[in-house]
């Protein structure tokens, strides 16, 4: 069954501009995607960018912030879509890219193992209900004594924090009786 946590707001292709592009996660070794992974979040970037024209100082500025915050949520999205990947689903991650009056959207969407859907909505929770402040405190106090296992969250709270984006989840089973899950990752950034 379907469930999405957040304010989640369906993609709308054909809709404005948007641009979508496609990874097979197992393609080449996971080191490898890393460096793969900043490009393809700094193309992103440069691309929307090219709809905030810089004609004087102050746009050059707001054009220049645009840019750097869409290379960082971008590369944090496909980073956590590769690094959680449920491997059995041969499900192909896909990062989405929307351009709104005011407000841009990006969406990825990648499988994850059935086992840690209840670990990662939990965390959800909190980043949707406590104070993200504190939080960002307490992941890099967990992260200093190695209490993460290489899921902080730090990227989300960062978003969160730094760059005033609201982030939603939609989790939609891929096969019925644990195929994995497809989970679409939402981040709305005000602009």
């Amino acid at each position: 069954m379907e469930q999405t946590l957040g304010n989640f707001i369906e993609p709308e292709e054909g809709h404005g501009e948007y641009l979508k592009i496609g990874f097979q996660p197992s393609s080449i070794p996971l080191q490898q995607r890393w460096h793969n992974n900043g490009l393809s979040a700094d193309f992103l970037a440069g691309y929307m960018s090219t709809f905030f024209p810089g004609d004087d100082q102050a746009s050059t500025a707001r054009q220049a912030e645009i840019k750097d915050a869409i290379s960082f949520i971008a590369n944090e999205l496909l980073e956590n879509a590769m690094k959680f990947s449920y491997a059995q689903s041969q499900h192909t991650v896909t990062i989405e890219m929307f351009l709104d009056v005011d407000v841009i959207k990006l969406y990825t969407v990648n499988s994850i193992a059935p086992d840690k859907i209840g670990s990662f909505q939990q965390f959800i929770g909190r980043l949707l209900t406590e104070d993200t402040d504190a939080l960002y405190t307490e992941q890099l106090e967990r992260n200093a004594t190695g209490e993460n296992e290489g899921a902080s969250g730090l990227g989300f709270l960062t978003m969160l924090n730094d760059y005033g984006a609201n982030l939603a989840w939609k989790f939609t089973p891929l096969v019925p009786g644990g195929g994995g899950v497809a989970l679409t990752t939402m981040v709305r950034l005000p602009v």
